[in-house]
């Protein structure tokens, strides 16, 4: 196994296995399969792209061979940076088809991030693309790879150099250990730049199937990617890779937005979606006053944020679809709403666990001890999908796990009777802002960086439209008086995803002191945000 995985004890392992949980397919295998299975039929569509899965997989056979004599190694990591675009889709198939394990960047991320993450996963290559967006990610991408010694080739998909390498001669190759590590995700970050979290073609396709089922997926249903497909949520909740285990078609979205989406709904008869609150409540309002024919559209999902009853209720009668709900983790558990649940159960909870197997504990935040149902507490949870610890990180593993197992998520919760989990907030010291999880701490250091700054604490502030943004509290240093769009400039300019640079910046003179006088970030951010509420 790939060094810094933990492996599931081996005889909870075991017990997985017996209970058909892990079967021991790679993705490579899968799509192999799909392929003979519906070799005509319609997996991806993108821009003037359409691609039967027999042509995907003759594709991702051909990228796979060509990453190899371009002289990757299985067992090393890539990170891949693309957005959503159809060649997502075979060059993910390739990279697991040939044993090298992508880290999932999203199109947001700069060159601090990426850095961070070729630096903490020793990554031989970057795969991008040119310039999308107004950014040049290949221009990045290659700046990155000049100050980092382990990799030693940038991939720009769409260039003529990958367009060679996509025409390699497919040859057989040997399937990876399905118990192996396939991938890097990326956490939500609490504490700084974010974790790497391990997955197995064993456990993640485990939750790929199962997402499939719950939201009745079938080969004639049409998934629509409106998210940046790196997310663990479009990828796989039920995501592009639960479509194509139904044998459905994945639609490419190249924004989100609902003129981009609605046209593309009305054009490929979309059955289903997922979006984050703020996307809905903007689709939502849309809806009134689009021409587009919106009648193919069976069911929206809605996750990533918590999406509150004021917007659920309206959902279903501006898009004419179904809710489902979907709270979890790019770290394993996920839960759903079911589509045949009480109105009432759609309307007001995030849903309940995937699997029978999902262990979900609540729990009083400062003792660990257990909360009766309808009681909120710390959601704790260990699975056959859940990490045992993320990569390469001993240090943070001993606090983010407990000795037994279970993950300490971070979230709030409430769970009811029926096993129904509401979430109520955070622990952690983390903002969500329209599903993007922005860590107060990363960002608070980018601001001490700048030779005005002497403090800074950064803190949500509700939202009406993302649910929480973000606010920054900067205290100067002597003599200096930076202003807060000059502060956001240098933010900006350090590198960072554009949705970590703060929404509003306020310049005080010293912070506020706690009742009991202490000066603890922590605290502070308690104090600032209650301030900020006020303001």
């Amino acid at each position: 196994m790939t060094t810094g995985h933990v492996p599931w004890p081996p005889e909870t392992a075991a017990r997985y296995r017996a209970a058909g949980h892990w079967r021991g397919q790679t993705f490579g295998a899968l799509l192999t399969s799909l392929a003979a299975a519906y070799p005509e039929r319609t997996a991806v569509v993108g821009g003037e792209v359409r691609w039967t899965y027999a042509e995907l997989d003759e594709r991702a056979h051909r990228i796979a061979a060509g990453l190899l004599d371009a002289g990757l190694l299985p067992g090393e990591r890539a990170v891949l940076q693309l957005p959503n675009i159809p060649e997502f889709l075979p060059v993910v198939f390739g990279m697991w088809r040939a044993g090298v394990l992508p880290v999932f960047a999203l199109p947001a991320h700069r060159g601090t991030e990426l850095r961070h993450f070729a630096e903490q996963s020793e990554a031989a290559a970057i795969v991008t693309v040119g310039v999308h967006e107004r950014h040049d990610h290949a221009a990045t991408a290659r700046e990155v790879a000049a100050e980092c010694d382990s990799v030693r080739r940038v991939l720009v998909v769409g260039s003529e150099e990958f367009d060679d390498l996509a025409r390699t001669a497919p040859r057989e190759l040997p399937d990876p250990d399905p118990a192996g590590v396939a991938f890097l995700q990326l956490s939500g970050g609490s504490t700084g730049l974010p974790k790497l979290i391990p997955r197995t073609h064993d456990d993640y396709l485990y939750s790929v199937r199962e997402s499939a089922r719950i939201c009745a997926l079938r080969p004639d249903s049409v998934y629509l990617a409106a998210l940046p497909v790196a997310h663990n949520f479009p990828l796989s909740s039920p995501g592009v890779l639960g479509a194509l285990h139904a044998g459905a078609a994945v639609v490419m979205a190249p924004r989100p937005d609902a003129d981009t989406a609605f046209r593309l709904i009305e054009a490929e008869g979309v059955t289903i979606t997922g979006v984050v609150p703020p996307l809905a409540a903007a689709w939502v309002q849309a809806a009134g006053r689009t021409a587009r024919d919106l009648s193919s559209l069976e069911v929206l999902l809605v996750g990533g944020a918590k999406c509150g009853r004021e917007l659920a209720e309206r959902i279903g009668p501006a898009l004419g679809c179904r809710l489902q709900q979907v709270f979890g983790m790019a770290e394993g558990l996920v839960c759903y709403t079911r589509l045949d649940d009480p109105d009432e159960t759609v309307l007001t909870t995030q849903g309940r666990p995937i699997s029978l197997d999902d262990e979900v504990r609540v729990v009083d935040p400062d003792t660990g001890a257990d909360v009766p149902d309808g009681e909120p507490g710390a959601l704790l949870t260990r699975g056959p999908y859940t990490i045992r610890g993320y990569y390469r990180a001993e240090e943070h593993n001993a606090t983010a796990f407990t000795a037994d197992g279970f993950y300490r998520t971070g979230d709030l919760v409430r769970r009811a009777p029926g096993g129904q989990l509401e979430v109520v907030g955070r622990a952690k010291e983390q903002i969500n802002r329209g599903g993007e999880k922005v860590a107060a701490e990363e960002v608070e250091n980018h601001l001490m960086a700048h030779p005005g700054v002497l403090d800074a604490a950064v803190v949500a502030v509700p939202d009406a439209y993302l649910g929480e943004r973000t606010c920054a509290y900067v205290v100067p240093a002597a003599g200096a008086e930076p202003t807060g769009p000059e502060l956001r400039s240098f933010v900006r300019g350090r590198g960072v995803a554009a949705f970590k640079v703060p929404d509003l910046v306020q310049v005080v003179a010293e912070f506020p002191v706690t009742g009991v006088g202490k000066t603890s970030k922590r605290e502070l951010r308690v104090a600032l945000a209650a301030l900020a509420r006020k303001e």
